[in-house]
């Protein structure tokens, strides 16, 4: 069986303080992927480098206090890929890949396009430059389980306000339609969707008003699998007991 989670930590550092590697440390978890570290080697502390019984592997940004991400794992991965290939987006480090036998785990951290419009223009071209990529993953037969923030709400029941929301970052046409190509063309599996089809299952809340409070959240976190490994999804959970973050953990257990 395989316990993996990702989790989204605005943070890493704030994270930590608010209770993070405690509740790691309780999950048993094989693999924790992460995002938006907001950190460089340098502000990591040994917990935050290697939390006992785990191994880290991180991507940092080059612009300090932005994006990053990582895997903690149990075991020594047989390879460590960190970034994708593509000079703009690696620079941002959004991509650590860790390879064991023929399984592959992948913590991704795609743009926010909800700066403003040029941050949207970089995230349409990380869509452009990052499908091609999953695509090669998905065709050279391996196991593949990506973890991390997608920045996209794919269907209506993916956030509250679907209404009010559909001319704004994370969940324009454009954005869902990518997701959807992902899903049908590339025949990925959106994991959680395969075995919780309720509504109001959200991983992320706007820090403004009372959105928490009264669950007006998104559900941008995922975890997607080739069919294979999705197939054997048996549990899935979205942590909300403690906020370590404005992101939930998300938690899949998987009988392989």
């Amino acid at each position: 069986m395989l316990k993996i989670i990702a989790a989204n930590l605005n943070g890493i550092r704030s994270a930590s303080k608010k209770g993070f590697f405690e509740w790691m440390a309780k999950q048993d978890a094989d693999f924790i992927c992460v995002q938006e570290l907001k950190a460089q080697a340098a502000d990591m502390s040994p917990e935050m480098l290697a939390p006992e019984g785990y191994h880290g592997y991180f991507h940092y940004a080059e612009k300090k206090g932005y994006s990053g991400t990582g895997v903690y794992s149990k075991r020594v991965p047989d390879q460590v890929i960190t970034g994708f290939g593509t000079p703009e987006f690696d620079a941002e480090g959004r991509y650590v890949q860790c390879d064991y036998g023929n399984l592959s785990i992948v913590s991704v951290y795609c743009p926010s396009g909800s700066s403003g419009e040029e941050r949207q223009l970089a995230k349409f071209r990380f869509m452009d430059v990052f499908l091609p990529h999953l695509a090669a993953l998905k065709a050279s037969g391996r196991e593949v389980v990506i973890c991390g923030d997608w920045n996209i709400a794919h269907q209506e029941i993916d956030l509250k306000n679907w209404k009010g929301n559909k001319k704004n970052s994370g969940f324009l046409p454009e954005e869902r339609a990518w997701l959807s190509r992902l899903f049908d063309e590339v025949a990925l599996v959106d994991v959680f969707r395969r075995v919780d089809e309720r509504a109001e299952q959200y991983t992320w809340w706007s820090n403004r008003g009372q959105a928490w409070a009264n669950n007006v959240g998104w559900r941008i976190d995922y975890q997607i699998a080739t069919p294979g490994i999705a197939a054997t999804a048996k549990a899935v959970a979205i942590y909300k007991d403690e906020r370590f973050s404005d992101h939930a953990p998300l938690t899949i257990e998987y009988d392989a």
